[in-house]
């Protein structure tokens, strides 16, 4: 059964879709069966891994609200499998408070894919709402990119909160698959003493690896393609290879 992990953090702009999207090909890459979930409504995990997110259909939105089958919307590309996602997601919170068992829609459809993969990984929205909720019903851990900046600790408060609902009223079983360090300078200052105020807040729960500010990174989705094929000899290619060895040799 697959490890099913939740990128998540409510703050926008940390590093969650880069690294869902890289970390997914870095398995794929290493010989692991790997889904992308992409759970956000901007789509832009699906757009990074070559879908055209206005084209893919049927896509998660279908799946959750119009009763697709979730065999049947997911897509094959060279990075790994993806269940894509499309602007129709932003009004499924809304769509989703009548039906039954709302928050559990999302582990509904994972769980009929969970078989066929070694890992599941589910890029979440930025935001603490419905979607998000059935990202953490779903998912077995969640692992919480946080940048190497002034805010990096603001709002994670908001999130272990939710988190603490949600394991006690949904999934008592949920566990923090660890914290990790993104857009990271060695040359700052800043960026050091951010490693170190998060490693103190989560003790043991860090990453060793961790993830440069990396020009290469943030070129590689106008291409529609994961670090590994933009750039393979990159800083950023190399520390999600290392990521994805990290998890690997944890599960």
């Amino acid at each position: 059964m697959a490890q099913i992990i939740a990128v998540v953090n409510q703050k926008g702009g940390v590093g969650k879709t880069t690294t869902a999207v890289n970390l997914a090909a870095a398995l794929h890459e290493r010989g692991s069966r790997v889904l992308l979930c992409d759970f956000d409504p901007q789509a832009n995990a699906t757009s990074g891994m070559g879908v055209d997110k206005n084209t893919a259909s049927p896509n998660v939105y279908d799946v959750l609200i119009n009763g697709a089958e979730p065999q049947r919307a997911v897509v094959s590309t060279k990075y790994g499998d993806v269940l894509p996602s499309n602007k129709a997601l932003a009004g499924a919170g809304i769509e989703m408070i009548a039906m039954e068992n709302r928050e559990r829609l999302l582990k509904a459809a994972l769980d009929a894919l969970a078989p066929n993969y070694d890992y599941v990984l589910i890029d979440c929205p930025p935001s603490l709402e419905l979607l998000t909720v059935n990202a953490l019903c779903a998912a077995r851990t969640l692992l919480v990119p946080v940048q190497c900046e002034y805010y990096a600790l603001e709002g994670l408060s908001d999130l272990l909160a939710t988190v603490r609902l949600v394991k006690r009223g949904l999934n008592p079983s949920l566990a923090l698959e660890g914290v990790l360090l993104t857009m990271f300078d060695s040359r700052t200052n800043l960026s050091l003493q951010v490693a170190q105020e998060v490693k103190r807040h989560f003790p043991g729960q860090v990453f060793a690896t961790v993830i440069p500010r990396n020009v290469r990174l943030s070129e590689a989705p106008s291409h529609g393609r994961p670090i590994c094929a933009y750039d393979p000899y990159s800083r950023g290619a190399e520390a999600y290879k290392l990521l994805a060895q990290e998890l690997a040799e944890r599960h």
